[in-house]
């Protein structure tokens, strides 16, 4: 009997051990298959994400394709009536200096040539405020070539404005004693306060100064006898401000790294900036100090007369009523609901992203190729685009150098006799990473210290990092917004992109979400977010998919266009290549119907063009548009414009499968 237990036991020990090397052996196995998902966030080199093989994957026309309903839209900025060239012999000078970020700055150009144009003057380079303040930036590019071309920005306005790099010798002379007026005008101001109050002291002074700190100077929409003037500002956005040399280059690089090997991918701006989420009171969607920092920021803008509002609001009620910014994971949800795989390459733009990666990990979850800048460029890259810089002044955190022990021993002789009494306990040691960063102020004072000469470099450089975020989402197969029409006065970076996106190719996929409707959405089934109803999934398709083309466009249309002509600039600087008898009989939706009823007609030599080159792109293959797109299953994702919106109930709907 002893024996029988003997072997039972010896049994069970080689079980246990051959058990143990199969486990071995899978664990290493398995560590190959996952490799792609073990690599850090946002840390690594592109090249680490590129496939071993160089395979050409189909692209899903649904998720990638164009939207057909916007093929017949087509850029042309040109004038259309009479346009007199300028002349030398003008009412004078016009110089600027502008204040904001990467948005303002590109509103606030546009508007400065509209309104040289409007006082017939010669425009001065205006003087970005953002690269001049920082001190020991690179000597090879200042003020507006830090960022932009300037010859070409000359060169592409020579019918429309006279622009000139600098004032006269005199006139700068008389400038820097501050004998010449300088103006402040509202970001919604009219062209009769420029043609009541400016022109008058131009005619008489020859030069006058503008100070734009809204990020804007002329309102977004003029009467129909000022269409040239917005036409204008199409050719300045879209065709005369193109990036340094510098930049582009780069920028395309990434374009390229991101398709590679024939990959489509997502650009995703999340618009979590702080200025804006402290306009809207979004304080409570985020945690610890972010809170506080938003708080202080608001509390600072309603000083300043700008949120005329309580210090504490419902951050919810807010995000109710599409105040708030979709979170990223609420747009990773969205994605995947849309049928996004998680191999789906997604690019993070914008410089800033409020909170940090911690509220990018569960999108980061849902989709592993989750990457920026940094992981798409090496250092040297984004240093050679920074060029050579002064170095800061010394940092008093750096740590004291190491004395030898030559220095100490002399230093013991030197010191008074003994015994001494003995000195008080050290402090405790203040760590670098409690004062780095603009947050580090918040523990021991009220009061946002000024910008340091880092803070201020950091803020230049910023201007780059968000023209390269630029290039890459125009060019983008698909770009989603995370906060664009956020209700403030301030112009956008992702309205921007929409805008220019619709402008160069409005087939292209743009998403245009309602916050609200999909603050409704997410609440009804806030206890199931990552497996939805069936019903849910449905009705975040045939929204997301309506928002490509005709609900999407009113909404910007009617939210959008009032406050920045460059988020929506059609139909003055577009045209069509359909006749409208053809849109007539399209059977397109009435909405569409009037989207290009107001179009012109492109001219006879651009639909030439136009056919010449759908003819060299091969087949002319066309995408099916959103109105034709099924499920899964074979069922249709609406039945019926009054019904689009409507909250679906959950309960005729099933559980959605995980795999799904």
């Amino acid at each position: 009997m002893k024996s029988k237990i003997k072997w039972a036991a010896l049994g069970g020990l080689v079980l246990s051990f051959v058990s143990l090397l199969v486990h071995l052996f899978l664990a290493k196995s398995s560590a190959n298959i996952v490799h792609y998902a073990g690599i850090p966030f946002m840390t690594k080199s592109w090249s680490q994400f590129i496939p071993a093989e160089d395979v050409e994957v189909p692209v899903n026309k649904k998720l990638w394709g164009k939207v057909k309903a916007l093929e017949g839209l087509h850029p042309y900025a040109k004038p259309r009536s009479a346009y007199p060239v300028p002349i030398t012999q003008n009412n004078g000078f016009i110089y600027a200096k502008i204040f904001g970020g990467f948005e303002k700055i590109r509103n606030s150009i546009c508007d400065l040539v509209a309104v040289a144009r409007l006082l017939n003057a010669t425009l001065v380079i205006p003087e970005i405020q953002q690269s001049i303040r920082s001190k020991g930036i690179s000597s090879n590019f200042k003020s507006f070539s830090y960022i932009y071309n300037e010859e070409q920005f000359i060169a592409a306005l020579a019918t429309d404005v006279i622009i000139v790099k600098d004032l006269p010798p005199n006139h700068k002379d008389a400038r820097k004693q501050k004998q010449f007026p300088t103006f402040r005008p509202q970001h919604s101001a009219p062209p009769s306060f420029y043609l009541t109050n400016v022109l008058p002291k131009l005619k008489k002074a020859k030069v006058v100064g503008l100070i734009v700190t809204d990020g804007g100077c002329l309102q977004s929409i003029l009467p129909n006898s000022l269409g040239e003037y917005q036409r204008l500002r199409c050719r300045v956005a879209f065709h005369a401000l193109q990036f340094r040399s510098e930049i582009v280059a780069l920028g395309r690089l990434m374009v390229q790294r991101l398709r590679y090997p024939g990959h489509p991918y997502l650009s995703y701006h999340p618009g979590l900036i702080r200025d804006t989420l402290a306009y809207h009171g979004c304080a409570e969607l985020f945690q610890d100090i972010h809170s506080e920092l938003i708080q202080y920021r608001r509390k600072q803008l309603i000083k300043q007369g700008i949120v005329n509002q309580e210090l504490s609001v419902d951050s919810y009620a807010q995000k109710a009523n599409g105040s708030c910014p979709l979170m990223p994971e609420e747009v990773g949800l969205l994605l995947r609901a849309m049928g996004y795989p998680p191999t789906t390459t997604i690019y993070l733009a914008g410089s800033e992203t409020f909170g940090g990666q911690r509220v990018l990990i569960p999108l980061h979850a849902m989709y592993t190729y989750l990457v920026d800048r940094t992981s798409l460029c090496s250092k040297q890259e984004l240093d050679d685009l920074i060029g050579p810089e002064t170095p800061l002044p010394p940092d008093p955190l750096e740590a004291l150098p190491a004395k030898s022990v030559k220095q100490q021993k002399e230093e013991w002789e030197k010191a008074g006799p003994r015994p001494r009494p003995l000195p008080p306990p050290p402090d405790r040691p203040i760590y670098r990473h409690e004062k780095e960063g603009w947050y580090g102020w918040v523990a021991e004072n009220d009061t946002e210290p000024n910008p340091s000469p880092s803070d201020l470099r950091e803020q230049a450089h910023r201007l780059l990092w968000d023209a390269l975020d630029y290039i890459v989402s125009v060019e983008a197969d698909a770009f989603f917004p995370g906060f664009d029409n956020d209700g403030s006065q301030w112009p956008d970076f992702s309205g921007l992109v929409m805008g220019h996106r619709l402008y160069e190719m409005a087939s292209s996929r743009t998403f245009r979400p309602n916050r609200t409707y999909l603050a409704e959405l997410f609440n009804s089934t806030s206890a199931h977010l990552y497996y939805p109803p069936h019903n849910w999934t449905l009705a975040v398709k045939a929204h997301l998919n309506k928002s490509l083309a005709e609900e999407g466009l009113n909404q910007e249309l009617h939210l959008a266009k009032p406050k920045s002509f460059l988020s929506h600039p059609i139909p003055e600087c577009s045209c069509t290549t359909l006749r409208t008898p053809e849109v007539l009989q399209s059977g397109k939706d009435s909405s569409v119907q009037l989207l290009y009823e107001g179009q012109d007609e492109c001219p006879k030599w651009m639909e030439q063009s136009l056919a010449k080159s759908v003819v060299l792109e091969g087949n002319g293959e066309e995408f099916e548009s959103q109105e034709d797109e099924v499920d899964s299953e074979g069922q249709p994702e609406s039945e019926g414009n009054d019904q689009s919106n409507a909250i679906p109930s959950w309960e005729q709907g099933e559980d959605m499968d995980p795999d799904d």
